[in-house]
């Protein structure tokens, strides 16, 4: 395993630069890249982010200066004509593009905002992230996707109804703050659903193995990591992501479900 996945493992999370890990984790599948150009991209934007903060004391400002930059400037839009492209959630290859999904844009609008001090998360909203910028007290949500525009409390019922079916009932989760791990974890796992449903399933056991690297107390990346190894017919691996997954999980139903599985495994 490379050793700055390895790195990434062992930091606390609030240290994790969401932007430079997200490149280090897509330089594992472009060895020969010089991340330098690409680093300097991340810089440029922090730049002329930083350049507009004078001018941006509230949250709904801030976030127009983060659409103004990124959107405007240089030009990162969501890929609405191959939405499905893996490349589009491969932080190399969104900065070639300069198209990308909501989880990769959203790490660039985050990233930013946090390097000129200001608050910002990414958002675990259901199937469409969302970036939230500004203090806890008057926060303003923005969308990464669709060049940054800002999303009113009514958009937000809308998408998550559409998200979530017409009859559910939105959670606080569902616009909770991720942490760093968990944004880079929902990453990968844009290019491993893409990956397993394009009939490639160890591209996507390749791609939780790293999850599980990096993110070791996550226990859905080890029952992941457990159901890719067994289809690739690995069963010690098996065994061994779900003995990992009980370390580090205390529901008690889940903790049945897993020594469920490891007692179907016992004889194979």
């Amino acid at each position: 395993m490379d050793a700055a996945i390895v790195q990434l493992g062992l930091v606390e999370d609030e240290t994790i630069q969401l932007d430079a890990a997200a490149l280090e984790l897509a330089a594992l599948d472009h060895p020969d890249v010089d991340l330098d150009p690409y680093a300097a991209v991340l810089t440029a934007i922090t730049e002329r982010v930083a350049a507009l903060s004078d001018v941006a004391p509230s949250a709904s400002t801030q976030g127009a200066a983060l659409a103004q930059v990124i959107a405007g400037e240089f030009g990162f839009s969501g890929d609405r004509d191959h939405y499905d492209d893996p490349d589009n959630a491969d932080l190399i290859r969104v900065v070639d593009r300069r198209r990308g999904m909501p989880i990769s844009l959203a790490i660039l609008y985050v990233a930013a905002a946090r390097r000129v001090g200001w608050t910002a998360d990414v958002l675990n909203t259901p199937g469409h992230v969302l970036a939230q910028v500004g203090p806890p007290t008057a926060p303003v949500l923005i969308d990464p996707f669709n060049d940054g525009q800002e999303m009113s409390q009514a958009g937000l019922s809308v998408l998550l109804k559409r998200m979530l079916g017409a009859a559910a009932v939105p959670r606080a989760d569902h616009v909770a703050a991720m942490s760093n791990r968990d944004v880079l974890v929902r990453l990968l796992i844009n290019q491993a659903t893409r990956a397993e449903r394009g009939g490639d399933p160890r591209r996507a056991l390749v791609l939780f193995d790293r999850m599980t690297t990096f993110a070791p107390g996550n226990p859905h990346v080890w029952w992941e990591h457990a159901r890719l190894s067994l289809m690739d017919g690995d069963i010690a691996a098996a065994r061994a992501s779900l003995g990992a997954m009980l370390e580090v999980t205390r529901d008690a139903a889940t903790r049945v479900r897993i020594a469920a599985a490891l007692d179907s495994l016992a004889g194979t």
